[in-house]
């Protein structure tokens, strides 16, 4: 798969923004008064493209194509997008555990493409009636490498420290997929309409993060007051 220039130097930034030690240990406690940010995330320049050509199993991965880079909706939202705050010491509880977080192959493609989880157990998973090999990396160092040639094949694998992990596919190498290992529990994912919310924030003053992995970290300052709502629209821009 050919890999385009912002790809790399997203890894680099990437990876000194999110896999050096923490400088807080995050620890739960009570949030009185506390406020939230949201926003909603546009792109509003030319959206890049790749070229998919599947060269095997084609019957399940699906014929030539062009799928875009970016998901970019109606008004230019950006759908996938990463918000999250950085070097929070104490607040909320974690979201309640559920099942264990699961990257699923599908379809030759990774669901979800991106997701923040964090550190802790994760579930690959093969719905396809072919190989994959699930392979993951913190930067350039493997997080996990699996062969899963059965179709409902189930494997539990650890992601132990925060950091972005990439994910590929050795049999097929198009595939391309994103978890983003967090430390403290604010942090959203956009959707559809562009638009995150992050609640329960203690007032203060935070460093936030915008991410979409083709294109790169955008950071910014926010001021939370408590029991009030703050807007932050982010335009994303290539690098």
């Amino acid at each position: 798969m050919v890999k385009h220039r912002f790809f790399s130097e997203f890894l680099i930034t990437a990876a000194v923004i999110m896999t050096a030690p923490p400088a807080l240990s995050y620890e739960v406690s009570a949030v009185t008064g506390g406020g939230s940010i949201e926003g909603t995330v546009v792109f509003r320049d030319s959206v890049p493209m790749k070229k998919i050509i599947p060269t095997k199993d084609v019957e399940v991965c699906g014929e030539p194509r062009d799928e875009p880079l970016i998901r970019v909706g109606a008004n230019q939202a950006v759908e996938s997008a990463v918000i999250y705050l950085v070097e929070v010491a104490s607040g909320k509880e974690w979201p309640t555990p559920g099942k264990t977080p699961e990257l699923d192959n599908e379809k030759c493609r990774f669901e979800p493409q991106v997701q923040v989880i964090a550190a802790g157990p994760l579930d690959v998973v093969n719905s396809d009636p072919v190989l994959h090999n699930t392979h993951g990396y913190y930067g350039k160092r493997t997080a996990f490498n699996l062969a899963l040639p059965n179709k409902g094949q189930r494997i539990p694998v650890e992601l132990p420290r925060t950091g972005t992990v990439r994910i590929d596919c050795d049999a097929h190498g198009w595939m391309e997929g994103w978890i983003f290992v967090v430390d403290n529990p604010y942090y959203a994912v956009t959707g559809p309409d562009g638009k995150y919310s992050i609640a329960d924030v203690p007032p203060g003053q935070y460093k936030l993060v915008a991410v979409q992995p083709f294109i790169g970290p955008t950071e910014m300052s926010v001021s939370v007051e408590g029991g009030k709502a703050t807007t932050l629209d982010i335009e994303l821009k290539k690098k």
